[in-house]
């Protein structure tokens, strides 16, 4: 059954009996009750009991699933793709295969609003899969036979292969998941075996190869659930209308087609049950795939034998990006060693690759240009640049922000230091330039210049600019005094220019030479130190937090880290060491600890990096914040400050920080 297209419900209390009446089909709907099931972050579900007029008869209850309240998760949902990709799943992929999925009676999406919606037909009376307990092998085999249904229409379809929506690239990559691996080892070491771990630690240093060759065109390829395990099932009692339902489909994608049936095999069934079973639950879902299908059993078994790494990933990384609990724990760990010991019983490690060390990624000298913007609401494209010069007790920093979608540009100019009011040119609602080389606005003119691209950049800044004796007044949106700013500024790289894994973002330490006029005073620069960055892609400022850091030791020594908050997910860090004449060391953890006064002010920050094991404790000298307003209202503080440094070990330097803070909604 195609669901219909009609009004987004975006909430229960949209509902209505002649809404549902009509959107069902099948009886008049006179009073109808909800109630909330399930506990889903990205989404919410309701459960929605029908009452029919006298001698008129239809479905007792259906499930509405709905976007999430939380403004966060939303956006998480909406950015990541989840709503689109399983609204698309029921209107576009469902109606053409079989399997366990409920009938869906409508569904709508509105990318705009983060918004979407499906009435979907109750699974009920049944009973949930329990991934801890485990599956019993008739379960099992309902399972493995109903995902044949779900795969066979669509193995290797050219067309759903084209699918923009259903081939979004993977997120995680060699760089990411030896970050989440470094922490899930810390956090379970007592409980990871000597086994487990070398299967863990062979992957991961393998893993882009691996990747790469799973990725082969000419390897089978199909529909994949995501997430097809236990707790996704609802096994149908006496009564019900499917004797097997899978739900969340908001994972839903392309890729080999095995990586379903390796990661249900892996950990649905206690090991002894699965080892015992095992032809038997691979021609299963051969079977189903029916009398033509283009794969052998034997291809079956080596695609299940070359996915069963996938369990051994979702442990990793699911258990870093969720809330953690008992229950939680005890899983993760559950599936770990299930899957590892499928990973061993197929002698699967017998095809990852060579490990490949991951060498510092640096950008392209194009890069320093302007990008192609997409089109998301939030696609951003940024320039950033600073400097202090401790000899004369001032700093400042200098943005151009493109928001090509909501066709405006920011531009930010600011100057502080422990003896002087902190001078703030600042317009978030500056023309969008033709040509990011000169931006104009009303309160002055920017002007960026790759002189020589990855080595040396000039930018001049000037205009009107306002004067705060009290910086925090710029975070509450308080004006200041009247007053003029000009820099010109050459920016010369003193270090190696460092490319982001995880995001378009590079990070160049330079040397700062130029002029600064600022409220009447005048200085000039001599190779003082700084920073410069340039990001482009999607940038959610209010969906998360981070403190950011470029600090430049008096030894040489180059240091640059960001911890990343994203709710729900454990930091992430990314960034280097470069100590002077040695190479770049990519860092693997970044943690810092801040103190913040009443003003909302940064007062200290404590900052850790690993590996090379810096601990360094930063004094802010000057005070530099901006606020950030989405475009649907949503504000971030966004301090910026100067600091001097002193590390664990006796160096001293300076550098800025920056800290991105959500702020409750008023």
């Amino acid at each position: 059954m195609a669901p219909t297209q009609n009004a987004l419900i975006e909430r229960p209390a949209d509902l209505t009996a002649d809404w549902l009446t009509a959107t069902i089909g099948a009886g008049t709907v006179t009073e109808f009750g909800t109630e909330r099931i399930g506990t889903g972050q990205m989404s919410e579900c309701y459960r929605v009991t029908l009452t029919y007029a006298d001698g008129e008869a239809g479905p007792p209850s259906v499930v509405l699933k709905v976007a999430a309240t939380d403004a966060a998760s939303r956006q998480t949902g909406l950015s990541l793709g989840l709503y689109e990709r399983e609204v698309r799943f029921y209107t576009d992929i469902a109606p053409r295969i079989g399997g366990p999925v409920a009938p869906c009676y409508s569904a709508g999406f509105d990318a705009e609003a983060g918004a979407f919606h499906l009435l979907l037909g109750d699974a009920a009376p049944a009973t949930v899969g329990d991934e801890i307990r485990g599956a019993t092998v008739e379960q099992a085999l309902v399972a493995l036979a109903e995902l044949g249904r779900v795969h066979a229409p669509l193995l290797g379809d050219t067309t759903a292969a084209q699918a923009d929506w259903l081939n979004r690239e993977t997120p995680i990559n060699q760089a990411l998941i030896g970050q989440l691996y470094a922490g899930f080892a810390e956090r379970f070491a007592d409980r990871i075996t000597d086994v487990q771990r070398e299967v863990c630690e062979r992957l991961v240093a393998s893993f882009d190869a691996y990747l790469a060759a799973e990725a082969d065109p000419q390897r089978p390829m199909g529909l994949i659930h995501g997430d097809y395990r236990l707790d996704n099932m609802l096994f149908g009692e006496p009564g019900a209308d499917r004797a097997l339902t899978v739900v969340d489909w908001q994972t839903v994608t392309w890729g080999p087609a095995l990586t379903d049936v390796a990661y249900f095999l892996g950990c649905a069934l206690p090991v002894q049950d699965r080892r015992d079973h095992y032809d038997a639950l691979l021609r299963a879902y051969h079977e189903a795939l029916g009398p033509d299908a283009p794969l052998t059993l034997d291809d079956v078994r080596e695609g299940v034998r070359r996915q069963s790494f996938f369990g051994v990933v979702m442990a990793i990384v699911s258990s870093m990006l969720v809330e953690r609990t008992e229950r939680g724990d005890q899983m993760f760990m559950t599936m770990l060693d299930r899957h590892c010991l499928h990973v061993l019983d197929t002698d699967a490690l017998a095809i990852l690759p060579d490990p490949v060390g991951l060498e510092p990624l640096r950008p392209e000298p194009t890069d320093e240009g302007a990008h192609a913007p997409g089109a998301e609401d939030l696609w951003n494209e940024s320039w950033y640049f600073d400097f202090v010069d401790p000899a004369q007790n001032i700093g400042g920093w200098i943005r151009l922000g493109l928001m090509p979608n909501e066709n405006v540009a920011w531009v930010n100019g600011l100057l502080c230091g422990p003896d002087m009011p902190t001078i703030a040119l600042v317009d978030f609602h500056a023309p969008l330039p033709n040509d990011p080389a000169q931006t104009h606005c009303d309160a002055g003119d920017l002007t960026l210049e790759a002189v020589d691209p990855l080595r040396t950049y000039r930018v001049t800044l000037r205009g009107s600019a306002q004067a705060y004796d009290d910086p925090a007044a710029l975070l509450r949106g308080e004006s200041g005094r009247p007053t003029e700013l000009t820099m010109d500024l050459v920016f010369d790289t003193d270090g190696v220019p460092y490319q982001y894994r995880i995001t378009p973002r590079y990070e160049i330490p330079c040397t700062v030479s130029g002029s600064v006029t600022a409220d009447g005073r005048s200085y000039q620069l001599d190779s003082v130190p700084g920073q410069r960055d340039h990001s482009w892609g999607v940038r959610d400022w209010w969906s998360m937090e981070w403190v950011w850091s470029a600090l430049h030791l008096e030894d040489g020594t180059h240091l640059h880290g960001v911890d990343i908050r994203i709710p729900g997910a454990p930091p992430v860090g990314i960034g280097y060491l470069q100590p002077a004449g040695q190479p770049l060391v990519e860092l693997q953890t970044v943690t810092a600890r801040e103190e913040f006064g009443d003003n909302g002010l940064p007062v200290q920050t404590t900052i850790t990096l690993a590996p090379g094991d810096v601990a360094a404790t930063v004094a802010v000298h000057g005070h530099a914040p901006v606020t950030l307003t989405s475009p649907d209202g949503r504000v971030s503080h966004f301090p910026r400050a100067w600091a001097t440094v002193t590390t664990a070990d006796g160096r001293t330097g300076v550098g800025w920080l920056e800290w991105n803070r959500n702020q409750p909604p008023a």
